[in-house]
């Protein structure tokens, strides 16, 4: 499914971004 994709893609920029703010 495409939106489980998005989503998953959505959460992993994220988890990238609260990892180069706090690191």
């Amino acid at each position: 499914m495409f939106l489980k994709d998005l989503i998953l893609m959505l959460i992993s920029g994220l988890i990238l971004i609260v990892c180069v703010l706090v690191g």
